[in-house]
């Protein structure tokens, strides 16, 4: 049998799990985790939100949620930070344990896993600290929102409600003892493409069709392999056109067509050139399209940075700390970089030098997606010791 605490973990994250919480409309599951910091004995001023969710361009009913405690001992400040958004895919999710496993009852949908088990893990960190009264250092436990969309939360994060970390450790991966210590950078796009509506069957010649000026981009973007896993010469990134919506009935030659595009890549430069790339393809596109009066379409291209790639330097204190948390429980460190955006970036960009550690999510983002009860568990014995401080 499982200790109390790992039991308790466990149960927070079946409740979590059932919670509806996709970005932008987290207030379900921040309403619990501040229930249960109080019912726990945390002062009310210790529990703060803040306002990011009214600086993200997706709006939002909840901002980030800390709880700021005092330490018992002289120390630097640790953080310990999850996100508490899912997918679209998960909402619905019926969490039911097999096992050693814990998946969707449903088939149709995600389990929320990514990142519902960070926030079990942090939560159930901070209520040990509570009701155990050890002594600990200086600690912030800090929920985020709107990761899953662009990780406005830890861009917008209030910092001042942080209390100056100076080691922060987030909690959204897959093994316990894997350690992220670098990501990718991020580029979004939104492509607006304009054509000329004309009757389909009794015109069209007189028609620019927004849908073909998008066809040709991206046919062109696939065949000069801009799309996908991108290799120019040893230089890596990845480049996708994720939705596309348009027209407006089949007997109408489409006037309006809006895609969402995105670049990523380690190599700050060589994420601008695969922009810059997916930027000429529709620009080329809206011209070379015409009506039979030589009119052509017009094409509206907004990007903005996502975030910044970044890697700790290898003698990083959070990292050298969450290493030696892990071999405290019998574990070995395993030092990656990822092709995915984390609140890591943000909040490395912004002062404050964040490693990642895995929870037992597995196959985040899909209907398959489930939580290794045993790689859980690990990560809730690497947070007690991470909230302990120094031996």
């Amino acid at each position: 049998m499982s200790p109390p605490y790992e039991r308790q973990a466990e149960e927070l994250l079946m409740e979590m799990l059932s919670l509806p919480g996709r970005s932008g409309r987290e207030m379900p599951v921040m309403a619990m985790i501040a229930k249960r910091l109080r019912r726990a004995g945390a002062p009310a001023g210790t529990i703060q939100f803040d306002h990011a969710h009214r600086r993200s361009r997706h709006g939002g009913e909840v901002g980030n949620l800390a709880c700021r405690m005092a330490g018992t001992r002289r120390a630097g400040r640790r953080m310990l930070i999850a996100h508490a958004d899912t997918v679209p895919l998960c909402e619905g999710a019926r969490p039911v344990r097999r096992r050693n496993s814990i998946v969707s009852a449903d088939k149709r949908t995600a389990l929320g896993a990514d990142n519902r088990t960070g926030c079990a893990v942090v939560l159930a960190a901070a209520l040990e600290v509570l009701r155990s009264k050890r002594p600990h250092s200086p600690l912030t436990f800090l929920w985020t929102v709107q990761e899953e969309a662009g990780l406005h939360g830890a861009r917008h994060a209030r910092l001042g409600m942080l209390g100056k970390p100076s080691m922060a450790f987030n909690f959204d991966g897959g093994s316990a003892e894997k350690l992220t210590v670098g990501a990718t950078g991020g580029y979004r796009m939104e492509i607006k493409v304009q054509g000329i509506a004309a009757h389909a069957g009794g015109t069209p010649e007189d028609g620019v069709s927004a849908i073909t000026i998008a066809s040709v981009a991206v046919a062109r973007l696939h065949r000069e392999g801009w799309l996908g896993r991108i290799d120019k010469n040893g230089r890596l990134g990845t480049g996708n056109v994720g939705t596309i919506r348009g027209g407006e009935a089949t007997n109408v030659v489409a006037p309006y067509a809006e895609l969402r595009a995105e670049a990523r890549s380690h190599d700050t430069s060589f994420r601008m050139r695969i922009v810059r790339a997916i930027e000429r393809a529709f620009l080329d596109a809206a011209r070379k399209v015409r009506n039979r009066e030589g009119v052509s379409g017009e094409v509206q291209i907004d990007g903005w940075l996502d975030y910044e790639a970044f890697e700790l330097p290898k003698d990083d204190a959070s990292l050298r700390e969450a290493e030696a948390a892990i071999r405290d429980i019998g574990g070995e460190p395993v030092r990656a970089v990822c092709n995915g955006g984390l609140d890591a970036n943000w909040l490395t960009a912004r002062g404050i030098p964040t490693v990642s550690l895995g929870c037992g999510q597995r196959n985040g983002h899909a209907v398959s997606e489930s939580v290794d009860v045993a790689e859980f568990r690990k990560a809730c014995r690497i947070a007690r010791r991470l909230v302990q401080g120094s031996r």
